[in-house]
């Protein structure tokens, strides 16, 4: 029975989709540090959710800011899971998805902007964020623009430190900005909070 129910599901999920009913796709993936809640529009990528945020929450927030129209459809995010699962591998060091930068505007968006530039395996302070978007003096707000960033991981807010190399903050947690700094070979295990 739960078969034909899920084969059902399936039907009308393509067919929401087929008929433009669908505005926001969204799926969970697993990570080495939790479930991830993905979602993209037609644009692209538009949430990362992380292990530590409120997913049900997240998709809320998606219905109120994009469209109510969010359904989970897990194979409309399929590359997305692929490329984050080679991420985690350490078989990828660059994302190659179309992004939809919506849920961001203005000054942070040109600080996510410059953030998504940030090469793999090396990092910036948010000095150098704020420089790059346009005003240098406003450091706390490049640091607010990283704990706002909509996309993380795929927008590498965890690639932006503090000056002097420490830590800084991190939505999902130090241990896994630590743990992704660890696996681009920034750090070597040893804290640096």
């Amino acid at each position: 029975m739960k078969t034909a129910t899920n084969s059902a599901i399936d039907r009308l999920k393509a067919r929401a989709a087929e008929e433009g009913l669908l505005d926001v796709a969204y799926t969970t993936a697993d990570s080495p540090f939790g479930p991830l809640l993905l979602a993209q529009t037609k644009r692209g990528l538009v949430r990362v959710g992380l292990p530590n945020q409120d997913q049900d929450g997240l998709l809320v927030d998606l219905a109120d800011r994009v469209s109510p129209r969010v359904l989970e459809a897990p194979a409309q995010l399929d590359e997305v899971r692929r490329e984050l699962d080679l991420y985690f591998e350490g078989k990828l060091d660059r994302f190659d998805l179309p992004l939809d930068w919506q849920l961001s505007g203005g000054f942070r968006q040109r600080v996510l902007r410059a953030i998504n530039r940030i090469p793999y395996g090396q990092t910036r302070s948010y000095t150098e964020m704020a420089r790059r978007a346009g005003n240098e003096r406003a450091v706390r707000a490049a640091g607010t623009a990283c704990g706002s960033n909509p996309i993380p991981l795929v927008v590498p807010c965890h690639r932006v430190l503090r000056t002097g190399g420490a830590l800084g903050g991190y939505g999902g947690g130090l241990p896994m900005k630590q743990g992704l700094l660890e696996l681009e070979g920034v750090l070597d295990g040893r804290s640096k909070t």
